[in-house]
């Protein structure tokens, strides 16, 4: 089952990787935007988008991807299903460098390199440790806790108007909550179809406390994952697909990731040099997200200007 996750999670990446810069070119053509840190999406100019035949492609081809994943997180724990997104960014690099005719410099090829080496390590190490126990309402409630304050955050910076905000907001934004809907689509699904949430809704046994927090669960995620589109699309409008796919493939498996192990014992099983492996491989990655957001060609030459 874990060969079958890790194949349906790479053919994830490569859709993300079509998707994002699909709509990505659609909301620089409607907002031509620059990258000050003012740049943004209004939320009318996000519905203006419906009407472009390349974002809703886009966003077809990147639900696609969305789906492809959810399933690997059937057959798979998510500290191993979801750090594998990170081929997205190497693909939609070298989509956007074609697309765009930007050469990309040697620091900005080293920084790619660190994403996507500290996150294949992370898979390499999480593919021999990764447990799935079962998720008790314990720690169900303190996903539940963390996710909800977090809504509360980004729902402040919603209603607060994206120009306030710089691109990078945008971007770890966008990364916190699809973790988070990650995480909260893998426990809604197991609790209803593993651990017969279900049939017991079905057939009107219900469980109130057990089954309340799944739907609890199940609104956070719908409520995370319409501000992760809204974060995504002023990302797009803010910097090049390249950099917000680096932001996403690895702030959203380090949030996925961290709940796994720390929260539902995914890696309840890992030696301690295995887990020092996953703080070092994860340093990497954000250190690699942070210099590609300093050195990219197109942000250079936009801050040059």
């Amino acid at each position: 089952m874990k060969v079958i996750a890790i194949g349906l999670a790479l053919l994830s990446a490569v859709a993300l990787a079509i998707g994002a810069q699909l709509q990505n070119d659609a909301v620089g053509i409607q907002k031509k935007a620059a990258l000050s840190g003012r740049s943004h999406v209004s939320f009318r100019q996000l519905l203006d988008l419906l009407k472009h035949p390349r974002w809703v492609t886009g966003l077809a081809i990147s639900a696609f991807a969305l789906v492809l994943q959810f399933t690997a997180l059937l057959l798979a724990p998510l500290i191993l299903v979801q750090p594998i997104g990170a081929i997205a960014l190497v693909i939609t690099s070298i989509l956007n460098a074609k697309i765009t005719k930007t050469k990309l410099n040697q620091a900005s090829v080293y920084a790619i390199a660190l994403c996507t080496a500290g996150l294949g390590a992370f898979v390499i190490m999480a593919h021999q440790v990764a447990v799935e126990p079962e998720i008790d309402d314990n720690s169900l409630l303190l996903i539940l806790g963390l996710a909800i304050s977090l809504i509360a955050i980004f729902s402040y910076i919603f209603f607060s108007g994206a120009s306030k905000f710089r691109p990078l907001t945008f971007i770890i934004g966008a990364g916190v909550l699809y973790g988070f809907v990650a995480t909260l689509t893998s426990v809604v699904v197991k609790r209803l179809f593993y651990q017969d949430g279900f049939n017991r809704i079905v057939s009107g046994n219900i469980e109130w406390a057990t089954d309340s927090l799944t739907v609890l669960a199940l609104l956070s995620m719908l409520a995370a994952a319409f501000l992760g589109g809204w974060f995504v699309q002023n990302a797009y409008a803010s910097g090049p697909p390249d950099l917000v796919i680096a932001g996403l493939t690895v702030i959203d498996p380090l949030i996925a990731v961290s709940i796994g192990v720390i929260i539902l014992n995914e890696a309840m099983n890992a030696p301690l040099p295995i887990m020092l492996g996953f703080l070092g491989s994860g340093a990497m990655a954000v250190m690699g997200v942070y210099l590609l957001s300093r050195v990219h060609p197109q942000v250079s030459a936009t801050a040059s200007k």
